[in-house]
């Protein structure tokens, strides 16, 4: 096994290696996560599959954080799907869908971040599990980031004209 991996564990973690270059590549072009252009499609396509694979890996036993972040992840994949492909949120659907498919990227790196400091360097990770204390400011941190990545995004969307983002 690669880095203690399962195989369906290797098949997410390259899946969402997939979708994480693919969400910064959106973003960088973009300014914004969406559907509407294929590295966004792409993102999107290879989140839901990351989300649903990490269902199946029970590497701590049974159900637990990181099953209820994939399950999060594929709510606010549907609230963003929502948001983009009907009116229900009105006049706020693009900035429904920008905090819907940025919130993916946070849960994205929560457990990216989590399983890297935990398996790496081989034989001598950074971290010596999951619940180690230093993840505390290290997910406020990502968080922050999160916030004002969001908060730049939405400050675009509102200098643009009505329409698709």
């Amino acid at each position: 096994m690669f880095l203690g991996l399962t195989p369906l564990g290797v098949v997410h973690t390259a899946i969402s290696l997939v979708a994480i270059a693919a969400g910064v590549s959106a973003l960088l072009s973009y300014r914004v996560l969406s559907p509407r252009n294929r590295a966004g499609r792409l993102y999107l396509v290879a989140t839901f599959l990351t989300a649903a694979t990490g269902l199946g890996i029970f590497r701590h036993g049974g159900f637990g954080p990181p099953h209820v972040l994939s399950l999060l992840t594929l709510l606010a994949l549907g609230a963003g799907a929502a948001a983009s492909l009907s009116t229900v949120f009105g006049t706020w659907s693009r900035q429904v869908e920008a905090v819907c498919y940025s919130t993916t990227i946070l849960f994205h790196m929560i457990p990216g971040f989590t399983e890297s400091l935990t398996r790496l360097p081989l034989g001598n990770p950074v971290l010596p599990s999951a619940e180690a204390p230093q993840f505390g400011p290290i997910y406020g941190t990502l968080f922050v980031l999160f916030a004002i990545g969001l908060g730049l995004q939405l400050r675009w969307l509102r200098s643009q004209p009505a329409g698709p983002a």
